[in-house]
């Protein structure tokens, strides 16, 4: 009987997934949400001892998919701060400690977010416990020049408990799924264990489906290949530095940004899609080339006065600028200043901010606050920029040929096996995957684990 990724019925049914095998270790789940470790974890043979989790709607999902009364005994440890002890001889203490004082849509408080605070309770833990090893997940901000300070405290911590510890970041791309999540992962095994120093992370592997390979609604959609074109055509001969690994610096882009503040050849701006004159265009792309000059203020970005425009466009008339703000493209400030009436990138242009290809490699990283993310239901072809982005328009977005990513998306985004029950609102399913870690990279590093712990 094959099951698809599914959602939790109102009715009571017992977990489809239960450790029947002969367990060959055992672990104990810290910051469980909705089980992403657990699950690697006995794929390769681990016996859950206990779980800890707060979320009530996580543990709705978690107990959904892992308790029933064959495992009943299984103690769910509630609160971290609150436990006093974990079960005695412990193979592997594995956890996602909270990343949202570490990421930027946290505001990087780091530890002055009480979720920072929570890495002191998983340190003593680990002293009071002393398993034969841990590996714990967070979002790669951890190591970033901001918190690198943060995290060798935390590496410092763990190693003074007596354990040798390493940590790296890698990306779910690397493991089989067509998504852009970097994490950084610490492993810690225990000194007195042979070899505790040759723990080596795992190879990315040579597999790469694309978007289209895992989602059902598009797997009858052709890839055409892709035409070169040189760096002057794409980028008019200065290749923006903030192109990721998965930006071809000779190919058209596999998504198209909803956003007044950026430009580039697959940019959408509102002006693309309001009807407006060339020159209304012309007066926008000055905008937008001088709003980060510091000579208009010290901000990011700066409205510009009537005077400032001038001294760009010096037959410019007020009525030109007026006219933008009654298309609602444009809005005056206070000051007598124009700026954009999209003036943050998050929030795209009509609750929309990317539209991801099907034949793209991957989609940007899932996340619990969510993003205005779509995939287009079909595939486009273009020898131009230009004619890619009207295509684009014509084809895709007019006539809403997109869908949102949801639920069902994300559970295999993350790797989440097909008969996975997750939560009946899809809002709540997209936040738990957003949280959750993407189980095929923690089934490799663990695989790498159980070679040095000799279990």
């Amino acid at each position: 009987m094959k099951f698809e990724c599914s959602q939790i019925p109102k009715q009571i049914e017992l977990p489809l997934r239960l450790v029947t095998h002969q367990s060959k270790f055992n672990f104990v789940d810290l910051f469980a949400g909705i089980g992403g470790f657990r699950i690697a974890l006995e794929k390769l043979g681990g016996q859950c001892l206990g779980y800890s989790e707060i979320d009530k709607q996580a543990i709705k999902v978690y107990r959904q998919n892992f308790i029933s009364y064959l495992n009943e005994d299984e103690i769910e440890l509630g609160d971290i701060t609150k436990i006093s002890e974990l079960p005695s001889n412990l193979d592997i203490v594995v956890g996602g400690v909270p990343c949202q004082p570490w990421s930027v849509a946290g505001c990087l408080k780091g530890f002055d977010d009480p979720r920072g605070k929570l890495w002191f309770d998983v340190i003593r833990l680990v002293n009071q416990s002393q398993p034969k090893s841990f590996i714990f997940e967070n979002v790669s901000g951890l190591a970033s020049p901001k918190n690198r300070e943060n995290l060798e405290l935390i590496l410092h911590e763990l190693e003074n408990l007596g354990y040798c510890v390493k940590w790296k970041i890698l990306n779910a791309y690397d493991f089989g799924l067509p998504q852009n999540r970097d994490r950084v992962f610490i492993v810690g095994i225990r000194n007195d264990i042979e070899k505790c120093q040759e723990y080596n992370f795992p190879n990315p592997l040579k597999v790469h489906p694309k978007v289209l390979d895992i989602l059902d609604e598009f797997k009858n959609i052709k890839i055409l290949e892709k035409v070169k074109l040189d760096s002057h055509t794409l980028f008019k001969g200065i290749i923006p530095p903030s192109r990721t690994r998965f930006q071809k610096d000779d190919e058209l882009n596999d998504f198209f940004i909803f956003s007044d503040l950026r430009n580039g050849h697959t940019t959408i701006h509102s002006w693309d899609i309001i009807d407006t004159t060339d020159r209304e265009k012309m007066i926008c792309l000055n905008l937008l080339k001088h709003r980060r000059s510091k000579k208009y203020g010290n901000k990011d970005g700066n409205p510009l006065s009537f005077h400032d425009f001038l001294e760009i466009i010096p037959d410019m008339k007020l009525t030109e600028l007026n006219k933008l703000v009654d298309k609602q493209i444009l809005r005056l400030t206070h000051g007598n200043k124009y700026e954009f009436v999209n003036s943050k990138n998050m929030t795209g242009i009509n609750n929309i901010y990317r539209i991801i290809l099907p034949t793209a490699d991957i989609v940007p990283t899932l996340t619990a606050t969510g993003a205005k993310d779509y995939i287009a239901t079909i595939s486009i072809y273009a020898t131009h920029p230009e004619e890619y982005k009207r295509i684009f328009l014509e084809k895709i977005y007019k006539n809403k040929q997109y869908i949102p990513i949801t639920g069902k998306h994300a559970c295999k985004l993350q790797g989440f096996p097909t008969d996975f029950k997750y939560h009946e609102k899809d809002d709540i399913a997209k936040k738990q995957f957003g949280n959750a870690v993407p189980i095929p990279v923690v089934e490799y590093v663990v695989k790498e684990l159980l070679k040095i712990i000799k279990i």
